[in-house]
């Protein structure tokens, strides 16, 4: 049985793709995929039979090698957006939060909540 590497796999549409090393790519579709696994990811090592179908190779029976590679989290927010994002921040935070902390109080609850929702939305995005 040859072992290729996942081209794509597209799970809303129930197949993909897996490399054929010295020939071409081989069909896979959802219905040859092992019990309990639902999708494959790209760059995952699997273990196939396969047949020549109409259009090509199609997989008869699928192993899986390897656990999918974690991917890591991508930038929500293009750079000038979180510019712009942290630009309005410090605004805010200069108008509507410093005077009360200046005041010896805290800003109403409603305007604290909006800042701590902005602030961990920024974090989150310098934290990828």
């Amino acid at each position: 049985m040859p072992i290729g590497k996942v081209k794509w796999y597209d799970a809303g549409k129930g197949f993909g793709f897996v490399s054929n090393p010295g020939d071409e790519d081989v069909y896979v579709g959802k219905q040859v995929l092992p019990e309990g696994v639902e999708e494959l990811h790209p760059g995952q090592r699997i273990e196939f039979d396969f047949a020549a179908g109409r259009r090509g190779p199609q997989a008869l029976r699928v192993r899986v090698l390897e656990e999918p590679k974690a991917r890591r989290p991508q930038h929500k927010y293009q750079p000038e957006e979180l510019h712009s994002m942290i630009s309005d921040l410090v605004t805010l935070l200069e108008l509507k939060v410093q005077p009360d902390l200046r005041s010896g109080r805290y800003p109403e609850r409603k305007a604290g909540h909006q800042v701590a929702e902005i602030l961990r939305a920024v974090a989150r995005e310098l934290d990828v």
